[in-house]
């Protein structure tokens, strides 16, 4: 699924989606929990010098995969996760 390691943060209020890109730079999707059935998915960051390389997409199919194994729904706040949802058509019953 992922060219990159992408580590998965989780708490009882939210959650964080990471990948170490070195040299202290991180890009990461975070995410707030709803209750127990959605993740509201609020921001998405991605260091400038690493754009372009399809990161933000994997941290999006990260957050998919753990959204279906907890049985949860996807609320697409961030700007890039809605338009990513828009693109994927496939991925519809995953977010709310």
């Amino acid at each position: 699924m992922s060219d990159y390691d992408i580590r998965h943060e989780a708490g009882e209020t939210g959650g964080r989606f990471v990948i170490d890109l070195g040299a202290g730079a991180e890009a990461e999707l975070t995410y707030s929990s709803a209750g127990t059935e959605r993740w509201i998915a609020d921001h998405t960051g991605v260091p400038g010098t690493h754009g372009g390389k399809g990161i933000a997409g994997q941290l999006v199919l990260a957050l998919i995969a753990a959204a279906k194994a907890a049985n949860v729904k996807v609320v697409p706040l961030c700007p890039y996760i809605a338009a990513w949802a828009k693109k994927h058509p496939e991925e519809a019953a995953v977010f709310d």
